[in-house]
């Protein structure tokens, strides 16, 4: 059952091996070796110590590169191509339930507001604000009509 719903779709499977391989039990040297094997398979660079809430979601999962010092909070889209990175060791903070297009680079200390949207090819320099949707080069505020409009069946958490 398990490796019929890991085997369906890479983006859950790497997810499972990065939570399992991040916290001490049992099997966390088979997680490391599965956490490892799929990062180089797809690209995807999440290293173990990075900080993640509940309800990540990776759509399209191929091309990610985070620093592991960034905070990631509950209830968040990954897309494809996304970069967040830092040269000072201060990386981006993201709120709950922010949605994050194709392409993005977010640089440096940054703080992304809960319920934001970053659109596609977006360059992230500076704070987002709650609920806004950000988008261009470097990302400007387009609108807060809708926050947290394209985060689907969020996780309750406390």
């Amino acid at each position: 059952m398990l490796t019929a719903l890991l085997g369906r779709n890479h983006c859950f499977s790497y997810t499972f091996w990065l939570r399992l391989a991040s916290c001490p039990n049992v099997f966390r040297p088979l997680a490391r070796l599965m956490h490892r094997r799929l990062s180089r398979k797809y690209g995807l660079q999440i290293p173990r110590g990075t900080r993640i809430g509940y309800g990540l979601y990776i759509g399209h999962g191929i091309g990610i590169v985070i620093n592991p010092g960034t905070v990631i909070g509950n209830n968040c889209n990954l897309s494809q191509f996304l970069t967040i990175g830092s040269n000072h060791n201060t990386p981006a903070v993201i709120a709950d339930e922010v949605y994050i297009g194709p392409s993005v680079c977010i640089v440096e200390n940054v703080h992304i507001g809960r319920g934001a949207t970053i659109g596609a090819g977006a360059v992230v320099v500076k704070d987002v604000p709650e609920g806004a949707t950000v988008a261009g080069v470097p990302a400007r505020v387009l609108n807060c009509d809708h926050p947290g409009r394209y985060i689907g069946r969020k996780w309750p958490h406390c």
